[in-house]
């Protein structure tokens, strides 16, 4: 069983708050536009393990050290981890057939600001996009997501306003 921490569109903003969150999880998830890479630096002293991917605003040392898309098997559950993805009907061109072809279970994305979680029951898959945890952009809310993954399954999904 792992406890996975999620966030995304950071844009170079740090909040004390992430790690009061994430204090328990076993791995940390950044969706992109994750900004200056000394965020990533500070959520590696969270969480064991971070994962990362670069975003559209993202560039320099953030593009050398992640890259545009990630898939893992954690905890016998597929994930695809990417900044720009779409959404169950609307995916960006291509990618539904990789959620395919490599069975993802768990598809987590940013890039919109917009919290959603959402199944895609043709798939069989989850649609997470944790919102936006930084402070630049349009977004209503702070977001970020916390879920349990254990023996393929997916549960325990949580969501964690901040203030904006």
């Amino acid at each position: 069983m792992k406890r996975i921490g999620i966030l995304s569109d950071t844009h170079s903003c740090w909040d004390d708050r992430y790690a009061k969150h994430f204090a328990d999880c076993d791995e940390i998830w950044h969706a992109g536009d994750i900004g200056d890479i000394s965020l990533l630096e500070r959520l590696k002293g969270i969480g064991p393990e971070v994962r990362a991917v670069r975003g559209n605003v993202d560039h320099g040392d953030v593009t050398r050290a992640c890259p545009e898309m990630l898939i893992f098997t954690v905890e016998g559950v597929n994930v695809l981890l990417t900044h720009i993805g779409g959404y169950p009907g609307r995916y960006t061109p291509g990618l539904k057939h990789v959620l395919s072809d490599e069975r993802i279970k768990l598809m987590v994305c940013g890039h919109s600001h917009i919290l959603k979680v959402m199944p895609d029951p043709a798939l069989d898959l989850l649609h997470v996009n944790p919102g936006a945890a930084g402070q630049q952009g349009w977004q209503r809310f702070r977001t970020l997501v916390k879920l349990t993954l254990d023996s393929g399954n997916i549960s325990d999904l949580e969501v964690i306003h901040l203030s904006k």
